[in-house]
């Protein structure tokens, strides 16, 4: 009997979980605008990379975002449909959301640890903050979309940029709640605010935030995977 329970208690939180994926996907879409596609998952034979963690369902040994990037459909498909989320999700309800950046919204990441740092640097200084993502290794901060060419500038003004701080532009993407990693959960840190008489969520422009990032990423080994 208990372990019918226990069966039906793991069906009953998969359903919830399930459920939860499709109606975020919808709001991000229908309600807010921004352009999503299913990611790719997680490879559900149970395999283990080393050190810890699932293997991503690409199956590539070293990838580098496993679980939370494109596949089929690839990001080129990313659509603010309804239509088209609800028939993605009934046919991969346990797929993660990854939203296209660059057009309606864009990210800039930190390793956690900085990340966190600069979540409390940018507070304290007065300067609002936009909706933030924790995951298992980075803190995600969406902001306005932004040009290669104010990037550039922004970036060109200060002393030494790390790589540890990573830039999720046009033709980028990013993972968004909710979702269980394999080695933890994507969650807002800063719940996302629609203010009155708007459709989406207020962002910030990148500029009030790149001091604030620049000096929390120099506190984080720099490195070339963006893992999640």
């Amino acid at each position: 009997m208990r372990e019918i329970l226990g069966r039906r208690r793991k069906l009953s939180l998969q359903r919830k979980a399930r459920t939860a994926l499709l109606n975020a996907a919808l709001t991000y879409t229908e309600q807010w605008k921004w352009r999503v596609v299913p990611g790719v998952g997680y490879d559900r034979r149970g395999n283990r990379r080393a050190g810890g963690g699932s293997v991503c369902a690409c199956l590539r040994p070293n990838c580098p975002v496993p679980g939370v990037h494109p596949l089929d459909p690839g990001l080129l498909a990313a659509t603010r449909d309804p239509r088209m989320v609800r028939w993605w999700w009934t046919g991969h309800p346990d797929a993660p959301i990854v939203l296209a950046t660059g057009d309606q919204v864009s990210a800039v990441s930190l390793p956690a640890e900085a990340g966190a740092l600069a979540l409390d640097a940018i507070e304290r200084s007065g300067f609002r903050l936009g909706p933030v993502v924790a995951t298992p290794t980075r803190h995600l901060f969406l902001v306005a979309p932004y040009s290669l060419a104010e990037l550039g500038e922004l970036l060109d003004s200060q002393d030494w940029v790390p790589t540890s701080l990573r830039y999720h532009g046009d033709g980028g993407y990013v993972a968004l709640p909710p979702y269980s990693t394999g080695t933890g959960q994507l969650h807002w840190v800063r719940e996302p605010v629609v203010e009155s008489g708007d459709h989406a969520p207020w962002l910030p422009r990148i500029d009030t935030l790149v001091d604030a990032l620049v000096r929390a990423g120099r506190t984080a080994p720099d490195g070339d995977r963006l893992t999640y």
